[in-house]
């Protein structure tokens, strides 16, 4: 019994970590590309969540169904944002930036209050809710199938970013501006896609995420503070770190919510990650 208890906690700390890792994955590539920290990513989160939860309220689509259309539809929406914010940001301080994204995460979320209310909504009747029993274990099917649906968009941008001429252009865009744009890489256009690839990321997560969880419009807090700590214990625009420290912050924090108790799941997470940062102050993977 003890063992099957710990393969449990193991399997549904390994389906967190891949959600944490693609929420984290958004945030470290827009910031590789561009050195700019997303602080309304969390809010990103939440339109998407919204986003599937009235697909699924007024259309009667399963998130399942709708979640390549939320993905899409939050790549424009993260394209938008460059044109119509960053991009007019982009040779100012960096202060600048900062107010710039924190006051549209202030503005999300007050829209999202304004228009729907400060209820909790939940999808009761996905196609992934139930438990499945396997040889004894009891396995949460949403958490588990959103671990896995994370991981296949992980799988995907890595292939994009590493395996594609896109993904060069994004990277050489990400380690010396000027030389790319000498050898005609439009930069520009490399940082519209990476916020749109960063939003389609995180559009994935919360199409996930809302078969299980509540959606309000405050919810993207709930994970964007471990998101930053995924993308600061991986290393900041390191991609590989951030489904590392993903997986290790899912893992811990459901074994020690079990363990210790619910409401200090998250400090092992957090004494983790300062050592870490300690010991190696760029995190696992990241560069110098």
């Amino acid at each position: 019994m003890q063992a099957e208890l710990l393969i449990q906690l193991l399997l549904s700390g390994l389906g967190m970590g891949f959600i944490f890792a693609l929420i984290a994955i958004g945030l470290t590539l827009i910031y590789g590309v561009m050195n700019v920290v997303n602080f309304a990513h969390g809010e990103f989160l939440m339109l998407s969540m919204y986003a599937s939860y009235w697909a699924y309220a007024l259309l009667g689509a399963d998130p399942l169904v709708s979640l390549p259309f939320v993905a899409g539809a939050m790549f424009l929406f993260g394209v938008g944002v460059y044109y119509a914010l960053i991009r007019r940001t982009m040779k100012s301080s960096m202060h600048a930036q900062i107010f710039v994204t924190f006051g549209l995460m202030v503005f999300l979320q007050a829209a999202a209050q304004f228009f729907w209310g400060a209820d909790y909504h939940a999808i009761q009747d996905s196609r992934l809710s139930g438990v499945l029993l396997v040889g004894g274990i009891a396995l949460p099917v949403p958490q588990i199938a959103s671990g896995v649906g994370a991981l296949l968009a992980t799988a995907g941008l890595y292939l994009l970013v590493f395996r594609t001429a896109v993904g060069r252009s994004l990277r050489a865009a990400a380690q010396d501006r000027e030389a790319a744009q000498t050898v005609g890489i439009d930069v520009d256009r490399m940082n519209a896609l990476a916020w749109g690839i960063g939003a389609a990321c995180v559009g994935t997560a919360g199409s996930l995420l809302s078969t299980f969880y509540y959606v309000f419009p405050r919810v993207g807090s709930v994970f964007v503070l471990v998101a930053y700590v995924t993308v600061a214990m991986g290393g900041f625009g390191s991609i590989g770190g951030a489904l590392v420290s993903g997986l290790l912050i899912g893992v811990l924090q459901v074994f020690s919510g079990f363990f210790l108790s619910s409401s200090l799941k998250f400090v092992p997470v957090f004494l983790l990650y300062l050592a870490i940062v300690l010991v190696r102050s760029r995190g696992l993977l990241g560069s110098q």
